[in-house]
């Protein structure tokens, strides 16, 4: 646990990408195999589950420290995180302890899932007494579930292959799809011998970078194709050695959410790699995102559920044709290799496995009115891609663009605050929005992104002036402050207070020059829900 916490204090320490890879590359170089595997586990984002309730974990801690639950609460609101103050605030005892990060997990942090809460406490308190400092502080952010450090998995990639000396693309691929950390699996992942003989495992996913500049910036439109950029799951459809597999970008096996894409399946040969979007369908029109939300939580699906919510894979690219890997091949080859294959369905599969249509683009002077078309079928707008691209890996600029429509925008009033976490930590950063319902403020919205530094230190100082009531980490403020919410998407949701729950919320801006009583009203947002496609804010 100390060297991946020294590695954890070292990619902290820097905002230099290269200082961050070669720590990366000396960790990867010493470590024993299975700690190997779960550092890169941890690094990539594969966090354990939560194991112990976090009413439970701050109540032992205040134990362990000495101090009333009341002070613990105030020191966890001011400090924004809560395995930082159980780190800080929780006196260690005895010699540190100096066994391998492999070890805490297997031994230490998995086995609380399965105890009672006493035992836990016990546990948690031998814990806390052999690891001080930043192995605590590891520790605990793994047992929040809140494990996050500044690398991103393309970094990790980098780094494992400087280690190992394999290529990018090995390391991308052996990364890809349901593996579970262990020494075997470890020694692997660098192993320069070692045979991929997953055959369910899908290929590492190309993504497209949003387009910012004017169109006509690509060049010729005849060396583009456009396509809908649909708002479902990224799916790959692997069919090999007579199985189905269907794997979201996430790297999650989908395995028995969608039987109607998967029996549909069993009709392509073997062999066959697809790339596309899994989307409610029905009656010609994709289902909105939160009909799909439905069957994404199921592990399996009832029958009922499958007549409301049908689903179809959109294919747009063909990946592995009779078992051979044709990514390198230009997007046109693909994807006619996609429509063969596609075509060649039974019409009763062809409703669960669809080509996605191309777009017809005259010029790109005419292009913005075909891509503001998106939102009347239920897409975010266009995606373009150049014809010879190749099928890259992860997100790579020059050939795939999402340009999307506008986003709806409501401009509503501050009225909760949380600090964040990480770098944020001690900060207010996190804000719940509301607008207005008669004379009543109704929370609609959260976002923590959009702000620069400067404004987020302004907001913080103005929320520490103006709170009004404290419920552990959050705070009630004056309702004075206006911000322009941006998000994507909004259906209506009888969960939630306001009626409507919106997609990918985030700030736009601080509406200085607007007063809290012009913010916009509930009834303005839920005619959006409603399907007007206009922005509430003026």
């Amino acid at each position: 646990m100390r060297d991946f916490a020294a590695l954890y204090d070292a990619i902290d320490a820097t905002t230099a990408t290269g200082a961050k890879v070669d720590a990366l590359v000396a960790y990867f170089r010493t470590a024993p195999p299975a700690d190997l595997a779960w550092a890169v586990a941890f690094l990539t984002g594969r966090r354990p589950r939560r194991l112990v309730k976090l009413p439970d974990l701050r109540r032992w801690a205040a134990e362990a420290a000495g101090i009333p639950d009341w002070l613990f609460e105030e020191a966890y609101a001011q400090a924004g995180d809560l395995a930082e103050t159980v780190a800080l605030l929780v006196p260690g005892e005895g010699a540190p302890d100096d066994r391998p990060l492999a070890w805490w997990v297997e031994e230490r942090l998995l086995p609380l899932g399965a105890m009672p809460p006493e035992a836990q406490r016990e546990a948690l308190q031998g814990v806390w007494g052999a690891l001080h400092g930043t192995p605590r502080f590891v520790f605990c952010k793994l047992l929040t579930g809140a494990f996050r450090v500044g690398v991103s998995g393309g970094l990790v990639v980098r780094a494992l292959a400087q280690a190992s000396g394999l290529s990018p693309e090995v390391i991308t691929h052996r990364l890809t799809g349901d593996w579970t950390p262990s020494a075997a699996w470890g020694a692997q992942l660098l192993d320069a011998d070692a045979a991929d003989s997953d055959w369910s495992r899908p290929y590492p996913f190309f993504l497209a970078h949003s387009l910012e500049e004017e169109p006509a910036s690509l060049g010729a439109v005849d060396d583009w194709c456009a396509e809908w950029k649909w708002d479902g799951i990224r799916a790959q459809l692997v069919r090999r050695q007579g199985g189905v597999f269907l794997w979201s970008r996430g790297e999650e096996l989908l395995a028995g959410r969608f039987p109607e894409v998967e029996a549909a399946a069993a009709a392509l040969p073997d062999g066959t790699v697809l790339d596309g979007e899994l989307l409610g369908w029905k009656d010609g029109m994709p289902l909105p995102f939160a009909a799909l939300q439905r069957r994404i939580t199921r592990k399996t699906v009832g029958a009922a559920l499958r007549r409301e919510v049908p689903v179809r894979l959109v294919v747009y690219d063909g990946l592995e044709v009779e078992g051979r890997d044709v990514r390198a091949a230009p997007l046109t080859a693909r994807r006619a290799h996609a429509e063969r294959l596609v075509g060649a369905l039974p019409p009763a599969a062809q409703e669960a496995i669809a080509l996605s249509p191309l777009v017809p683009l005259a010029d790109w002077a005419s292009a913005p009115a075909v891509r503001d078309a998106a939102r009347a079928r239920l897409a975010e707008g266009l995606m373009l891609k150049r014809r010879a691209s190749p099928y890259g890996t992860g997100r790579r600029g020059g050939d795939w663009w999402k340009w999307k429509v506008a986003p709806h925008t409501v401009d509503a009033v501050l009225v909760y605050a949380q600090a964040g976490h990480g770098r944020r930590a001690g900060l207010y950063t996190d804000y719940t929005f509301a607008v207005w319902d008669g004379g009543a403020l109704v929370p609609f919205a959260k976002a923590y992104s959009g702000l620069t530094d400067a404004e987020l230190r302004a907001v913080d100082r103005w929320i520490r002036q103006h709170v009004r009531e404290r419920f552990g980490p959050v705070v009630t403020v004056e309702p004075q402050l206006v911000f322009e919410v941006a998000f994507e998407g909004i259906q209506r949701s009888p969960r939630h207070k306001s009626g409507v729950a919106v997609r990918f919320p985030r700030i736009a801006r601080w509406r200085r020059d607007k007063p809290a009583a012009e913010a916009d009203t509930l009834n303005a947002v839920r005619a959006l829900a409603a399907g007007g496609g206009v922005s509430a804010a003026d």
